[in-house]
């Protein structure tokens, strides 16, 4: 226990269960806006002539040796190091009333907050990072043809560009979700002290503004025991976890030789101590165990508050560290990929592969619903038992003929077909078919490029957000700081 806390209602505390209960080893992170917030409230306590001015100068003259000073590492935790550092500064007469109208239950939330946004805003940084990067490797790919899967098996050929704007997409859903969360963060529970606020005339928009909040989180009882802001944002981190890890999934699966799509840049990789022809996708490998470790993480905070009753318990100090350990997973996570997206090869051998695993198929049912009338069901009908025919042959479709094809569609479906041979042929080129989805959204080459465009625009309108949301807060707390040198100049 602190010492400022020693000899009121208790006399000691075991010094196993002071570790037990302590947050120190996680406070670090929240030292600096712990010093702000006090910074803050000294001068909304000076301005509401609740302690005077000349003392209330001494207190921040003493707080701001303390920004960016190391905390007591015997201290209960940042609050009290502040604080005992304040009070060795200006004595008790002084320093004691650093905590007058303000307790450890509203200064704990708000210093989570801050600490958060600028956790939110370093990650919405990165996904736009990310997302710059996939639309740099797009530009590259616009005419490079893979196949895509459905059930792991092939489906249709799409160019690598195409694939790569499926997750600029994802991303881009992330970064609204972070920025949602962000709005709800950015709310200031300062004030509103243990639970029931304080008979001091306090101003909470004043600490708010000098804190750069966009406003007051009202009802004192809310803001002291809700953390649903923290679930929220471990909530929207999930899901980003959840989109990165897929995405990792498939390179994992396409870089290996049975799938050989693409080849992974040597330095995210690592061999076998073995067995030397090994290159093993191990930054991929990691990125995916640890999203799992974020769904984790975002269940067992949400565990442990649903159960809790209302107002502060010392339940939620736990819940803190499984978010910052979250922000920091997903950090990492989009700074390899980010890194990683540019030196991806793809591998050019996509026409044998399409011929075996029959990927012109579904064209081929749509040439002859368009082009020879037959119902599309039927259409179906007589491709799917072409393919059974081939595969029985062990051939693939170009191996079919316009003959084959009419045969199978007498006996399969009792139609009679004559089909061109380039019209079969046009169904069994890659590029081909891939050129002829040109509506919007799909892999044409054209379409892609315009998509890129679109995708950039968007790119620059998140980087201007951001950029607005950083200066918020560079100007608050420019403000903050001209505030305490014209009050601590007046300490006499």
């Amino acid at each position: 226990m602190s010492k400022i806390l020693h000899g009121g209602r208790l006399s000691s505390v075991r010094e196993d269960v002071a570790k037990f209960t302590s947050s120190r080893k996680d406070d670090e992170r929240l030292a600096n806006a712990v010093v702000e917030i006090n910074k803050a409230h000294v001068i909304m306590l000076i301005e509401q002539q609740i302690i005077q001015r000349q003392d209330g100068a001494k207190i921040l003259c003493a707080l701001q040796k303390q920004s960016g000073a190391k905390l007591d590492p015997n201290a209960e935790d940042v609050h009290m190091a502040v604080e005992e550092a304040v009070l060795a500064e200006t004595g008790a007469e002084v320093g004691g009333n650093l905590h007058i109208a303000k307790s450890r239950n509203d200064q704990v939330t708000t210093a989570i907050r801050m600490q958060l946004r600028e956790e939110l805003i370093v990650l919405m940084q990165k996904v736009t990072m990310m997302q710059q990067s996939l639309l740099d490797a797009a530009d590259k790919h616009t005419n490079t043809i893979i196949l895509e899967y459905t059930h792991l098996q092939a489906a249709q050929p799409v160019t690598f560009a195409h694939y790569l704007l499926s997750h600029f997409q994802a991303l881009q859903r992330d970064f609204e979700r972070l920025q949602g969360a962000y709005e709800h963060v950015n709310l200031c529970p300062l004030g509103s002290g243990a639970l029931a606020t304080t008979s001091f005339p306090i101003n909470r928009k004043r600490t708010a503004e000098l804190l750069g909040f966009s406003a007051v989180l009202e009802n004192s009882i809310d803001a002291v025991g809700s953390r649903d802001f923290i679930l929220e944002t471990q909530g929207a981190l999930a899901l980003l976890a959840v989109n990165l890890s897929r995405f990792a999934e498939d390179l994992i699966i396409w870089s290996s030789a049975e799938f050989g799509t693409v080849e992974l840049p040597d330095e995210f990789t690592s061999t076998s101590s073995i067995m030397p022809q090994k290159k093993n996708p191990e930054a991929l490998e990691v990125i995916r165990a640890r999203a799992s470790c974020a769904l984790g993480d975002f269940v067992a905070s949400t565990a442990i508050m649903k159960s809790l009753p209302s107002t502060y318990n010392l339940d939620l100090q736990e819940v803190t560290p499984k978010l910052w350990a979250t922000v920091d997973n997903l950090s990492a996570s989009l700074s390899i990929f980010a890194s990683l997206i540019p030196n991806v090869k793809v591998s050019a051998n996509v026409e044998g592969k399409a011929a075996a695993g029959f990927v012109g198929a579904t064209e081929l049912a749509n040439m002859l619903a368009a082009k020879y009338h037959v119902a599309f069901r039927t259409a179906h009908k007589i491709v799917g038992a072409l393919v059974k025919s081939l595969v029985d042959s062990k051939k693939t479709l170009l191996d079919a003929t316009p003959e084959l094809l009419s045969k199978i569609a007498l006996e399969a479906a009792g139609v009679k077909l004559k089909v061109k041979a380039d019209d079969i042929a046009d169904c069994t080129n890659p590029r081909r078919l891939v050129e002829t989805y040109l509506v919007q959204g799909g892999p044409a080459p054209v379409e892609v490029q315009r998509a890129i465009k679109t995708s950039a625009k968007t790119v620059a309108d998140t980087e201007s957000k951001i950029a607005m949301l950083k200066k918020n807060l560079a100007d608050a707390n420019g403000n903050l700081n001209r505030t305490l040198e014209s009050y601590a100049a007046q300490k006499g």
